[in-house]
């Protein structure tokens, strides 16, 4: 299997947090279910065969993906193909970062996968011809850095209070007040929310959800002893309750089925 990450020179390493290229990774189950995690992805891949979107209870086929698509934040699980056989690059936005580069609304993206020629005319499938073309995966890196900084650097700008809003929440979600968050910005509530969701895709408090989260999750990955009732605190749930809850929701299964399931791919559970 190849596995390999760039991070992107400066500015482009402000909005993206890495590429991946991934080739030859062979599992033994065929669908994954994919976490909410909070981020928005561009995916290229090399197969010209269909990817699919599964309904998540039947696991039947309900959406086709060709070459070149893009997922923008979710707030729900998603079923998705497990990756085997398949040559992909993916471009992973930093969270509510991926703005810049989008030629709608991020509200519009939010739990949707949508093809790159819908938003972007041939300009993502012009890109994946040229580096099914290059051999060398340093050189596949180099071209897509130059491909966004020469598209979209004019647009590379962020909203301070926006970007403000989002490092609390992700610095710390067991601890954020937004009535505290909304006198520090200056802003109206609703004003605020709905800068938000323009360049985020979601509400903040919905955001919070999803971030508060991941951070379970990464706990139950790095702890290794699981205390639910200590998870729940230290990642800023109200109790136990809501944090099961908010588990289930989002994962579609409980912590404990979920620790069960899981396969060392943080966000990914075999379901198929």
């Amino acid at each position: 299997m190849i596995l390999q990450t760039h991070i992107p020179s400066f500015p482009l390493n402000q909005f993206v947090d890495f590429f991946i290229y991934a080739e030859g990774y062979n599992p033994s189950h065929s669908i994954d279910r994919f976490l909410p995690d909070g981020n928005t992805e561009i995916i290229m891949d090399f197969d010209d065969a269909p990817q699919y979107i599964y309904d998540n209870q039947s696991l039947k086929e309900k959406q086709a993906c060709r070459h070149v698509w893009a997922s923008g934040v979710r707030t729900e699980f998603i079923s998705i193909p497990s990756g085997k056989h398949s040559a992909k690059f993916i471009i992973s936005f930093k969270k509510g970062m991926a703005y810049p580069f989008f030629p709608v609304p991020m509200n519009e993206m939010a739990d949707r996968v949508v093809d790159a020629d819908l938003l972007w005319a041939n300009d993502f499938a012009l890109l994946r011809e040229q580096l099914l073309g290059i051999k060398e995966i340093i050189r596949k890196f180099e071209t897509v850095e130059d491909f966004l900084l020469g598209g979209f650097q004019g647009r590379q700008v962020s909203n301070p209070a926006v970007q403000y809003a989002l490092t609390e929440i992700i610095r710390q979600p067991d601890q954020i007040s937004f009535a505290r968050l909304n006198r520090n910005i200056g802003y109206s509530q609703k004003h605020f929310i709905d800068m938000f969701k323009r360049q985020v895709g979601i509400a903040p408090k919905a955001y919070l959800k999803i971030i508060r989260f991941q951070k379970a999750i990464g706990e139950i990955e790095t702890r290794q002893e699981v205390n639910w009732t200590n998870i729940s605190q230290d990642c800023g749930f109200y109790d136990q309750a809501h944090f099961i809850n908010d588990f289930k929701y989002f994962s579609g299964f409980t912590p404990a089925e979920y620790v069960r399931r899981k396969n060392g791919m943080r966000n990914y559970v075999p379901v198929g």
